[in-house]
């Protein structure tokens, strides 16, 4: 069971800045691109106009690459490279160099990236057609190289590969996406649901069970068959979701207004893939898509817009500790523009305040800043490598 450690919120993050300091500007100078040394544990995130590599401990700007357009960022599982959407497609990014590689997976409409087991496994949403290839090759392998899978029909998707060698794939078209399929290894349909209405995000929890949030609960999937969960709610969409190795249990978004052109929730759901339960947690602000992750033993942590991430305990259901980090904000209408997000990273979590134009890093295990870096831009997508 996940234990809890602090209480103190506001006086711990503010002694921890006091020791730490905020640096100004966004370094001594970045290169536009690699300038040939490491960048060590790169964390990565875009602003209007580019993207920029920072040092993973100490947050220093490294690099600065110019890239017009809205560009989102997905680890490779390398520990080296990210994928990029961009308007060509999945382009390869070089973060530990610090500069594009030139090679681009193409697609009509870049979407999900999903690592799993050693394999990356990238969906086109203006196809459906799936890419996957081993993650240790991002850097290496040629895109006409790598497996292709059809999912049927262009929509809003997400797909992952298991270890069995099994590929689980949402399935729709561009008016619904309300199933989701699995394929063997020789790419044949194995088992299917219809039943997961409005699909959207998946994750994989401990024991390899894969959850795909509907509007009414989520799917499970853990090799030998689909369960359902129901939400609390007719209309409980689960959409954005958060798993860990270390615990049966995913944190999920949870909302109730099918009409809503912003719904701004205060709750969250836990996904108890063992038990096949669904548990609604109350929290003292709300959050948006980019505020869900998993700490380093478990515990469900939500960047919330009271400026506090905040602590869940996912066996026993209720928030148990939080450090607060930035004044409170509020979720833009349209989901492109900026607002803090959470990229977590073994016992770090990465925090981006746009108001600010701040990176803050936390140690999960004391809830004490470790840095915290100016930037000259206001961030907006937030990623960096992940082991492979």
């Amino acid at each position: 069971m996940f234990t809890p450690r602090h209480t103190g919120t506001a006086a711990l993050a503010a002694s921890a800045l006091l020791l730490t300091g905020c640096s100004g500007g966004s370094g001594d100078d970045p290169a536009q691109a690699g300038d040939g040394a490491d960048i060590t544990d790169p964390v990565v995130t875009t602003y209007d106009g580019g993207i920029l590599v920072l040092d993973g401990s100490t947050l220093e700007v490294e690099a600065d690459i110019e890239l017009d357009g809205f560009n989102r960022l997905n680890p490779a599982g390398d520990g080296r490279h990210l994928l990029v959407s961009t308007s060509a497609g999945f382009e390869v990014l070089d973060a530990v160099a610090g500069e594009l590689t030139g090679t681009v997976f193409e697609a009509g409409t870049p979407g999900h990236v999903v690592v799993h087991e050693g394999r990356t496994v990238l969906f086109d949403d203006g196809s459906g057609d799936i890419t996957v290839f081993d993650s240790d090759e991002a850097g290496e392998i040629e895109p006409e190289e790598a497996e292709t899978h059809s999912s049927g029909e262009p929509h809003h998707g997400v797909a992952v590969e298991l270890s069995s060698g099994e590929l689980v794939h949402t399935v729709g078209d561009e008016d619904e996406v309300s199933g989701v399929a699995v394929l063997d290894p020789e790419g044949n349909e194995v088992d299917r649901t219809d039943d997961c209405p409005g699909v959207h995000g998946e994750t994989v929890a401990q024991d390899e069970t894969v959850v795909v949030g509907c509007e009414d609960g989520a799917v499970l999937y853990d090799g030998d068959g689909f369960a359902k969960v129901d939400s609390e709610d007719d209309y409980g969409r689960i959409g954005n979701q958060a798993g860990s190795e270390h615990s049966p249990v995913v944190l999920g978004d949870y909302k109730v207004d099918e009409d809503a052109e912003l719904e701004r929730p205060e709750r969250v759901a836990l996904i108890d893939s063992a038990a096949e339960e669904l548990e609604l947690v109350d929290l003292p602000a709300s959050y948006t898509f980019r505020s869900l992750g998993r700490g380093p033993e478990g515990e469900a942590l939500v960047l919330g817009t009271d400026g506090t991430l905040h602590v869940i305990d996912p066996e026993e259901g209720e928030v148990v500790d939080g450090v607060e980090l930035m004044d409170e904000w509020e979720e833009p209408l349209e989901w492109q523009q900026p607002r803090p997000a959470l990229f977590v990273r073994g016992s770090t979590a990465y925090v981006s305040d746009p108001d600010a134009d701040e990176l803050h890093a936390v140690d999960l295990e004391s809830l004490e800043v470790t840095a915290t870096q100016g930037l000259e831009g206001e961030p907006n997508e937030l990623s960096g490598v992940s082991a492979p």
